[in-house]
C-alpha cells in the first residue's frame, strides 16, 4: 500500500476564520466574507486590501486579533492523533504573517500557504500567491511521488484539491458548499472525521 498524506485546510477547519474575527473587532461587516461566500479568491482579497487601506488598518492590527484566537475545540487533539497515524500537511490560502502564532498552538504541523507584501509603515499593500491553484497543485505533486492523499476542507477554494485527492472530505462546511458538492462526504465533528479517516487509513 502507498504511504498516505492527509492534507487539511486551516481556517474554519482547525482554527477560527481570521478575517471574521477581525471583522468583529473592527465592526466592518464586509470583512466577514470568506471563501465560503466568494468563489473568486482574487476578488475577495482585493476587496479586503481596499477596506484595510481605506480604514488605515495595518498588519499589526490583524496580528493583535490573531494572538487572541485559539484552535477550534477538539482540533489540537485531532491533529495530535492524526500525526501519530500518518503524515499531515496544512494547505491554506492564508499567509505566513498571519498563521505562525496559530501553528505554535497546533504543535507546528507543516504549513504551505502564501505571503504578504508590507510597506515601511506596516500596511499590507499586496498579497503573493505562491503558485496558481496551490492546493490542487500540491495534491498533484504528492500523488506524483507515489503518495495516497486524503484532502479535507470546508470552502470553495478547497474544492479543486478535494477533487484531485484520492479521497476528498468536507468538514464544517456551510450548507451552500455541501449542497453544491454532494459528491463529497461531509462531517461536522472531529470525532466523526477521525472515525472516517481511520477507516480510510485501514483500507
Amino acid at each position: 500500500m502507498k504511504p498516505t498524506i492527509v492534507a487539511m485546510d486551516l481556517e474554519g477547519v482547525l482554527i477560527p476564520e481570521i478575517w471574521i474575527a477581525f471583522a468583529k473587532k473592527t465592526g466592518i461587516e464586509k470583512l466577514k466574507l470568506t471563501t465560503k461566500d466568494v468563489e473568486d479568491y482574487d476578488q475577495l482579497m482585493r476587496m479586503r486590501l481596499e477596506i484595510l487601506r481605506n480604514n488605515r488598518l495595518k498588519l499589526k492590527d490583524i496580528q493583535e486579533v490573531i494572538e487572541t484566537l485559539e484552535p477550534l475545540e477538539g482540533a489540537i487533539e485531532y491533529i495530535n492523533w492524526l500525526k501519530s497515524k500518518t503524515q499531515v500537511i496544512i494547505l491554506s490560502d492564508t499567509y505566513y504573517e498571519f498563521a505562525m502564532p496559530l501553528m505554535k498552538k497546533l504543535g507546528y504541523p507543516t504549513l504551505l500557504c502564501h505571503s504578504l507584501t508590507i510597506d515601511e509603515e506596516g500596511y499590507i499593500i499586496n498579497y503573493n500567491i505562491r503558485i496558481k491553484d496551490p492546493k490542487k497543485r500540491a495534491i498533484e505533486a504528492f500523488k506524483n511521488i507515489n503518495f495516497r492523499v486524503f484532502a479535507i476542507g470546508d470552502s470553495f477554494n478547497d474544492i479543486s484539491m478535494l477533487k484531485e485527492a484520492d479521497e476528498g472530505i468536507l468538514f464544517k462546511a456551510p450548507q451552500n458548499v455541501k449542497d453544491k458538492y454532494t459528491e463529497f462526504k461531509s462531517f461536522d465533528s472531529f470525532n466523526d472525521l477521525k472515525n472516517y479517516v481511520q477507516y480510510l487509513l485501514n483500507n
